[in-house]
């Protein structure tokens, strides 16, 4: 497994204590299944701050090729990605090998956090905040999210989109409900 969709939030909405925390969760969950003996990054974006650059998800999760826990390949390497990928509802699977649920089951959680644009990069919109304060907010705020099963009520190519649909209402658990969410994200081994 090089992949996996995390099977629940801490418990802090987008408060991961930044990119470090959201990748400690992510080995922590690796960990839990005994597959953390690889180098495991949430797949996050942040934005540029007075005392630094942006960061792409696209750049802290390796080369690829990555698999979910069944040993299905999601994708062969960052262009493939980023275009024509392998992920849906099917392949989006916890690191315990369980399905997310999406639209049409009695819980919608198809909204994974991303504060990514389609390519992977982080937003160059200034104007509003696109990753939760760069994941240190859980009240007010909001980040992009990427639907993991492909579908969704905006139009296309957006609901679509698996890591650049929307933005969420807020930063808080109950803020990412109301869109479909749980504050889920996706977790890749970088080795």
């Amino acid at each position: 497994m090089s992949f996996f969709i995390t099977s629940a939030n801490p418990g802090k909405g987008g408060d991961f204590g930044g990119l470090a925390g959201a990748d400690r969760y992510c080995q922590s969950l690796a960990d839990s299944v005994g597959a953390g003996g690889r180098s495991w990054r949430a797949y996050l974006s942040t934005t540029a701050t007075a005392g630094g650059a942006p960061v792409n998800a696209r750049d802290r999760i390796g080369k690829g090729p990555w698999v979910n826990v069944k040993g299905v390949t999601i994708a062969n390497n960052i262009d493939e990605l980023h275009g024509t990928n392998n992920l849906d509802k099917q392949t989006g699977l916890t690191e315990k090998g369980e399905i997310v649920s999406a639209s049409g089951d009695p819980v919608n959680n198809h909204d994974i956090l991303t504060g990514s644009m389609p390519d992977g990069r982080a937003s160059t919109d200034t104007s509003k905040d696109t990753t939760c304060g760069n994941w240190t907010k859980s009240g007010e705020g909001s980040a992009i999210v990427g639907h993991h099963n492909r579908m969704g009520t905006n139009a296309p190519p957006a609901s679509m989109s698996w890591n650049s649909s929307h933005a969420t209402q807020g930063c808080s658990l109950e803020a990412f409900r109301r869109t479909g969410g749980a504050g889920l994200m996706y977790c890749f081994a970088a080795n």
